[in-house]
């Protein structure tokens, strides 16, 4: 070999081994895709694989759009929409408000979801893994909603069963609002432990006045998370046409005073709701446990109201 064809041969090796590189490099970069969130952007490893969810909003979202996880938290009973996640092939990696550290390292996950009650952890979960938050902003609900499932469907390849449900949702709200406008007034009511609370537009179950557009029978309650706290007699002097009813004691599976049984009273009775049989006892499940933020459950609640405006014509 003469020395102008071993130099050449050289360079056609280095030329060889930069490409290699140079695609190996390529490869490396598209293994991880930026993802958005409510506490910034994350990368995390393209199509993941193993997937802890601590956050059953999102775990709605991930079986609505049939994305299969490793591990989902430790719940009393999970709502109804996620029964099947009770069954114990599905791992546990800690509670709603308390991930379980040491169990998210040994799955060593691809993928940790937090969101509302555990969305406080992000920051020590994210030492752990590759971590997201999807934290709903009740101002917004159905647009953090289809923010959340446009972001799960791009990680997982899931854009057109997403794009199909979304359309689904935006169809029923606006069928919905149609029917809200002719409804009259509406009264949000939670219960818990004997007690009442009552919440208005921009509230935490404000969707029915901000989204849905029932015109509030109460304008001026309390904006906390806990609600306006009412007896009876407010809701007799409110009167609104639709009592709207959350039982959370029945959501969260404890032992306390039905609804039904608290509100069949004297004062109540005087109410148009009640008159006309327009009180709603809503799936407390969907609205106080999942927070309306999964994408079921909120195609369920727009559901069930639909279908009670119906019954009322």
């Amino acid at each position: 070999m003469n020395t102008t064809t071993g130099t050449l041969n050289r360079l056609s090796r280095l030329a060889v081994a930069a490409a290699i590189a140079a695609a190996a490099g390529l490869a490396q970069a598209q293994s991880t895709v930026p993802v958005e969130h409510a506490k910034g952007t994350t990368e995390i490893k393209a199509d993941p694989q193993k997937i802890v969810v601590l956050d059953t909003a999102s775990l709605d979202t991930l079986d609505t759009l049939g994305i299969e996880v490793t591990a989902v938290p430790e719940t009393n009973r999970m709502p109804p929409v996620l029964a099947k996640y009770d069954d114990k092939q599905y791992a546990r990696a800690g509670t709603l408000f308390e991930p379980d550290y040491e169990a998210i390292k040994r799955i060593a996950p691809d993928l940790v979801i937090v969101g509302g009650r555990s969305g406080d952890k992000y920051a020590e979960v994210a030492k752990v893994a590759p971590a997201i938050d999807l934290t709903v902003d009740p101002k917004n609900l159905v647009g953090s909603v289809r923010r959340n499932t446009e972001t799960l469907a791009m990680l997982f390849g899931k854009q057109a069963e997403a794009e199909q449900k979304l359309k689904a949702l935006d169809d029923s709200i606006a069928a919905v609002r149609l029917q809200a406008a002719e409804a009259g007034t509406g009264l949000v009511v939670l219960t818990t432990g004997g007690r009442m609370s009552a919440y208005g537009p921009g509230s935490r179950f404000g969707l029915v006045h901000d989204v849905l557009g029932v015109q509030p029978a109460a304008t001026d309650l309390e904006q906390s998370n806990r609600g306006q706290s009412i007896d009876d007699g407010f809701i007799q002097k409110t009167n609104p046409d639709w009592l709207f009813v959350i039982d959370r004691d029945a959501a969260v599976g404890r032992e306390g005073k039905d609804a039904r049984k608290m509100l069949d009273n004297a004062l109540v009775h005087q109410t148009t709701a009640w008159q006309k049989g327009q009180v709603v006892y809503l799936n407390a499940a969907n609205w106080y446990v999942l927070g309306s933020a999964g994408l079921t459950a909120l195609q369920q609640n727009i559901d069930q109201l639909a279908e009670a405006f119906a019954k009322a014509r």
